[in-house]
């Protein structure tokens, strides 16, 4: 597949993702009453809405311009990172929940160091727009994990907390 087709489909899935998960929310008003469980929802929405900005500028930039879509990766990890961390902080002991948000930032922070030094990605035999690519799929994936788990009813904050 085409790289550029392959994140114009991406990225239209991933907005897609967003808008189910606001649909979700909008039949869950106590969430957003709760400020734990508000952080929690944010959290889930910024797991499908960062990589859907990635891919539009990865579809910008593309391989004529990589300057584009790399500095995008970059500034957007670094909120993923952060953003991420911080629910991360208030896991509650939830051993799926911290493993998905740890793995969650260390592809964050690996998506920054492909975005910042895209020679590296040559090492396993793939152009860089190619391995974040790949690394966006797998960010995906835990995103619809903790979905799972958060509506579930296991991964959401205490109602005493």
């Amino acid at each position: 597949m085409d790289v550029s087709t392959f994140y114009a489909l991406f990225s239209t899935t991933c907005f897609t993702l967003v808008g189910l998960w606001w649909n979700v929310v909008q039949s869950h008003t106590d969430w957003m009453r709760e400020p734990a469980l508000r952080r929690v929802v944010g959290g889930v929405y910024l797991s499908f809405l960062l990589p859907a900005l990635m891919g539009l500028f990865a579809q910008v930039g593309g391989t004529e311009n990589p300057q584009v879509w790399r500095t995008a990766f970059i500034a957007l990890s670094v909120v993923g990172c952060v953003s991420t961390l911080r629910l991360l902080a208030r896991a509650r002991g939830d051993h799926f929940i911290t493993w998905q948000q740890a793995a969650s930032t260390l592809l964050y922070a690996l998506i920054a160091v492909v975005g910042a030094f895209p020679g590296l990605a040559r090492h396993v035999g793939l152009r860089p727009i190619q391995t974040g690519a790949l690394m966006l799929i797998v960010l995906i994936i835990l995103a619809h994990a903790l979905v799972w788990r958060y509506m579930a009813g296991e991964g959401r904050a205490d109602e005493d907390a």
